[in-house]
């Protein structure tokens, strides 16, 4: 019985998709960790959202003008995120529109042109997949993008990790030590639609921020140095999107929407228990101020 349920267990480590799909999901989880901190730092996470959505009419597009082909469907986001994030900051430099309004505005636009292209396709089955992801189906190829995604993402934060810190915490020197603030956004915009087309085979656009953000914010809950949360997030992401994806193959649940499940449960776990930043450590400072007055207030009763 014993060896019927260690069998039952290992299993999934007998075929070589759920090896790629298990080493895609650590990638992304490590590349999102990364990523999602530079947002959440930046305050930029609702843009990246806007971001997923904007791929949304470059997939159709090139769909419809190259054919089934995940390369070509995969070039297709990657050129739409990219004329997004141009247009956006040429629109907020000439208008009053802050770069916030500029990305809404073209996130909706984006959007609806998106779903009208889709409607012309008659079989979408990849455009599916690029939806809500299909990481069990993953080719050699897609795990190829994803580790050199990885790459890139890590390199570049390792290269630019001193201005990225000055440009969040003090712009101005920033601009004083010959630096421009403009290039170190326009970098980070580049490696979030980067890291969100290596995404889509896997999650989807639907799913992808939540490997963005989740990571992120559970690592900001407990660190309080920029270094030690880029490390405590793609630790906890690589390690919670990898768990995600073997509940997925135990419970026959949607892959990305385990693997994010898991890292919400991460984040819930680590909201609640937090001895400095969670509800506990809330509480627990509530606890302290109220007998610290209460101390007070009998220490001046007559």
């Amino acid at each position: 019985m014993d060896d019927t349920l260690a069998r039952g267990w290992s299993a999934p480590f007998d075929y070589h998709f759920v090896w790629r799909g298990l080493l895609m999901a650590v990638l992304l989880g490590v590349a999102g960790g990364l990523v999602g901190c530079v947002l959440l730092l930046r305050r930029m996470v609702l843009m990246a959202d806007s971001f997923g959505h904007s791929l949304l009419p470059g997939v159709a597009l090139a769909y419809l003008v190259m054919g089934h082909g995940t390369p070509a469907l995969l070039a297709g986001a990657l050129v739409a995120g990219l004329l997004t994030s141009l247009m956006s900051a040429v629109v907020s430099r000439l208008t009053r529109l802050k770069e916030e309004a500029a990305f809404g505005s073209l996130f909706v636009l984006c959007f609806a042109g998106g779903v009208a292209l889709m409607s012309r396709i008659a079989a979408p089955v990849d455009l599916l997949h690029l939806l809500f992801g299909n990481i069990l189906g993953v080719t050699g190829a897609d795990l190829w993008l994803v580790w050199s995604t990885t790459a890139i993402t890590v390199l570049t934060l390792c290269l630019g990790y001193r201005a990225l810190v000055v440009d969040l915490f003090d712009p101005a020197f920033l601009a004083l030590s010959g630096y421009s603030s403009r290039w170190t956004h326009g970098v980070i915009l580049a490696v979030v639609v980067l890291n969100l087309v290596a995404a889509l085979q896997a999650v989807g656009m639907v799913l992808a921020l939540g490997l963005f953000i989740l990571p992120a914010v559970i690592a900001y809950l407990w660190c309080d140095r920029v270094g030690t949360m880029l490390i405590t997030a793609a630790g906890c992401g690589g390690l919670l999107a990898g768990l995600g994806l073997l509940v997925s193959y135990y419970a026959d649940l949607p892959s990305g929407a385990c693997m994010v499940g898991v890292l919400g449960m991460g984040f819930i776990v680590s909201l609640v228990t937090s001895p400095r930043h969670g509800l506990w450590g809330a509480w627990q400072t509530s606890a302290l101020r109220a007998r610290a007055m209460d101390g007070r207030e009998s220490a001046g009763r007559p």
